[in-house]
């Protein structure tokens, strides 16, 4: 049997994406509902942690307990793969002993290395370059409050990170058009931009790219690694702050989300977050939910 991983959105088809999305919601339902529910009985999964985190290490170490299996933390500190030793090696030896693999790290080629030389499933919980994980909770938080989201148009508000880079893959995959509002010097890769040019504009204004919006989407001004740019990018990012106004020019019905942790009074206003439209909480709890969809399609043996 072929061996898929999740490095992407892009490794799943647009088909097998929605069927993650509805199963998301069904396990979700399943899990407030007290059933048990163990597809993944006697797996593991081992989680490879070269980045803190709070909702990716509970979201997949829990998942995996409510889905019958066992959830293996590693830190670089703790494992052979903080000496030095080869991404292959460590791969080869790691998939060799568990079921699933977890890495959330620096560079994209990481990962793609794991996957290579992996027997298992690699899965991407964050690099610099891509987010995949949290646009299959977002995606469900928009689902399930505002129905589809095809043919819709979504505003990121900020930097042209790992978050941006997956939204735009998000556009192509979910059939939706994306707005960027970000500062010059702060672009997304715009290889990734041009190859989508078709559903993806970058729009300097951010009034102008929240116009209508059903989705406002925004993330910290400096991400994990780039705290010493803190000041830099409070200057840059000054008219990018997702606020009361971003959200009157936005549509009606408009929703807002962050990945978080959020910074209120920078990247977005505590009115804004903590508003009726905001479902940050929603989309947060639904990394858990989405996730354990996603982990029964990469690992059931069923």
């Amino acid at each position: 049997m072929t061996v898929r991983h999740f490095l992407t959105l892009n490794d799943l088809t647009p088909a097998e994406l929605k069927q993650v999305m509805q199963r998301g919601t069904e396990l979700k339902a399943m899990h407030k509902a007290g059933e048990i529910f163990e597809p993944l009985k006697n797996q593991t999964l081992a989680m490879i942690f070269e980045k803190s985190s709070t909702r990716t290490r509970i979201s997949f170490e829990a998942g995996m307990t409510q889905l019958g299996g066992h959830a293996l933390f590693l830190s670089s500190n703790d494992t052979q793969l903080g000496r030095g030793e080869p991404i292959e090696d460590s791969a080869r030896v790691i998939s060799s002993m568990v079921d699933g693999i977890m890495i959330r790290t620096f560079g994209h080629e990481i990962v793609e290395t794991f996957a290579k030389y992996s027997s298992v499933p690699i899965i991407n919980a964050l690099t610099d370059d891509y987010h995949p994980c949290q646009l299959l909770a977002d995606m469900q938080t928009y689902q399930e409050h505002r129905g589809s989201i095809q043919g819709k148009t979504v505003t990121w508000v900020g930097d042209g990170n790992n978050m941006c880079h997956s939204y735009i893959n998000a556009a192509a995959q979910y059939d939706f058009n994306l707005r960027i509002a970000c500062p010059e010097g702060y672009d997304p890769n715009m290889d990734l931009v041009n190859a989508h040019s078709d559903r993806v504009q970058i729009v300097r204004n951010t009034m102008d790219a929240s116009e209508n919006s059903d989705l406002i989407v925004t993330d910290v001004w400096a991400s994990m690694g780039q705290e010493e740019e803190q000041k830099l990018r409070e200057i840059a990012f000054a008219d990018y702050q997702v606020n009361k106004a971003v959200m009157t020019k936005a549509d009606n019905e408009a929703l807002f989300m962050h990945c978080l942790p959020a910074h209120r009074g920078e990247e977005v206003t505590a009115d804004v977050i903590d508003a009726k439209d905001s479902v940050v909480w929603d989309e947060a709890e639904n990394r858990l939910h989405a996730q354990k969809a996603l982990l029964e399609f990469l690992m059931s043996k069923a």
